[in-house]
């Protein structure tokens, strides 16, 4: 087991899974969010925050999830360490300048503009929900039930114009990161088959699709509304 993992195929195949199992949580942290953009009075909101504070099975899956993000940020890094060292030559002038913005050439840069962008987001709202705490998480009563008013924390937050954006370009970067991203893993898990890749390409872009435009959308509606 330790030689396949030290291997650069067990790297990467590590390397898929995780990236999977990351994806499988952006669709339920997006759909948590989605609920900001449906229900102002912020009880909506509080209760899926709520709901995801306090179930067994999501506390359970929180370790699980920060060690798959640790082990997905670390294999990826050696992985593109080991890519430079087996090509150091630098893609031709013409060839930077025409494909630049492909994901699959620069996911490492985008890997690591996404880990800044989930740092600040971690520092601004995970942290204080589950340890130092702000005064807008006092206490509120949603259906009878007491739980932290999540949604002023959440969208005060979002009335920054600078974060907005700093949120969109968030959104962007993760939907760019994915569309290459999901159908690669796939690949190196085994989908070989020409036709399964032509069509979990074309999921991959719908995905990144979705999920750069699921994101941005929740700070422009703030930024429209309020």
């Amino acid at each position: 087991m330790s030689s396949f993992i030290s291997a650069s195929i067990g790297r990467k195949f590590l390397m898929s899974i995780t990236g999977l199992f990351l994806i499988s949580f952006l669709c339920i942290h997006l759909t948590l969010n989605l609920f900001l953009t449906f229900d102002d009075s912020g009880q909506l909101f509080n209760l899926a925050a709520h709901f995801m504070a306090t179930n067994p099975l999501i506390r359970i899956m929180e370790p699980i999830l920060a060690i798959g993000f640790v082990v997905h940020i670390i294999w990826s890094g050696w992985i593109t360490l080991e890519n430079m060292r087996a090509r150091p030559q630098n893609y031709a002038y013409g060839d930077q300048l025409l494909k630049w913005w492909e994901p699959a050439k620069n996911m490492f840069i985008l890997g690591g503009m996404i880990l800044i962008f989930l740092v600040i987001h971690i520092t601004n709202f995970y942290i204080k929900m589950k340890w130092s705490g702000d005064p807008l998480l006092k206490e509120v009563i949603v259906g009878g039930v007491e739980m932290h008013n999540a949604y002023a924390l959440v969208s005060n937050l979002f009335l920054s114009r600078v974060y907005d954006l700093l949120y969109i370009v968030g959104g962007i970067l993760v939907g760019l990161h994915i569309s290459h991203g999901f159908w690669s893993a796939f690949q190196t898990i085994g989908f070989t088959n020409q036709i399964w890749l032509k069509r979990l390409k074309f999921l991959a872009i719908a995905l990144g699709i979705l999920f750069a435009a699921g994101f941005s959308c929740i700070p422009i509606y703030f930024m429209i509304k309020f």
